[in-house]
C-alpha cells in the first residue's frame, strides 16, 4: 500500500500544505471562526480571515499559533484535521506520513504539541523539521556538504537564522520579531 508524503508549513499567518508528486496543493490563512456560544468551529481558513473584524458578537475569528508555537491546540487540531482533508480530496480515507515545520527555538514541550496535534489531526506517522532546514531543502540547497549554509527564514511569527552544513544545524537562532510585527 502506497502512503501519501505530505509536507505542512504549519505558520502563524498561513499554513502551506505539499504533497509528494504535486506540490504546494494549498495556501491559506491560519485562521479559525467559531461560535463562542456553541463552541462550533464556522470556518476555517481564508473564509475565517475574511470574518476577522467582521463578526457578530458570539462568532469569533481566531490564529491559533501565536509566534510560531501553538496557542490554542484544541483549535490548532481542528485546522490540520481541515487542511490535511481538503488538501488530500478522495485520498482522504488512507493515513498520511506528515512533516510539519517548526521554529529552532521551540521547546520539547512545544515540538511534542506539535507533533500530537498532527497525530490527532490524522497522520499515520509525524515528522518535526526545523523550519531552517526546510527552508535550505525547499531552495535547492544540498545541506549533506561539508559547507556553512546561512538561511534566514522571515514568517509572520518568527525569524529564523542558522547556518547549516553536514546535513545539521550549526548554530540558530529564533527570534520572535516577524512579518506580522510591521
Amino acid at each position: 500500500m502506497q502512503y501519501t508524503d505530505i509536507g505542512i508549513d504549519l505558520g502563524t499567518a498561513s499554513i502551506l500544505v505539499y504533497i509528494r508528486g504535486r506540490g504546494v496543493v494549498l495556501k491559506e490563512p491560519s485562521v479559525v471562526a467559531f461560535d463562542r456560544d456553541t463552541d462550533k468551529i464556522m470556518a476555517i481558513g481564508e473564509d475565517a480571515r475574511l470574518m476577522l473584524g467582521r463578526t457578530p458578537g458570539n462568532i469569533i475569528a481566531v490564529r491559533p499559533l501565536r509566534q510560531g508555537v501553538i496557542s490554542d491546540y484544541r483549535v490548532t487540531e481542528q485546522m490540520m484535521k481541515y487542511f490535511i482533508q481538503k488538501a488530500m480530496g478522495r485520498k482522504a480515507f488512507r493515513k498520511p506520513r506528515i512533516a510539519v515545520c517548526v521554529p529552532s527555538g521551540v521547546t520539547q514541550v512545544e515540538r511534542k504539541a506539535v507533533e500530537d496535534a498532527t497525530l490527532q489531526a490524522g497522520a499515520r506517522e509525524v515528522s518535526i523539521i526545523e523550519e531552517p532546514i526546510a527552508a535550505a531543502i525547499g531552495a535547492g540547497i544540498d545541506i549533506s556538504k561539508p559547507c556553512g549554509n546561512m538561511i534566514v527564514d522571515i514568517g509572520g511569527g518568527t525569524s529564523d537564522i542558522a547556518v547549516i552544513s553536514l546535513g545539521g544545524t550549526v548554530v540558530s537562532a529564533s527570534i520572535k520579531i516577524a512579518g506580522d510585527d510591521f
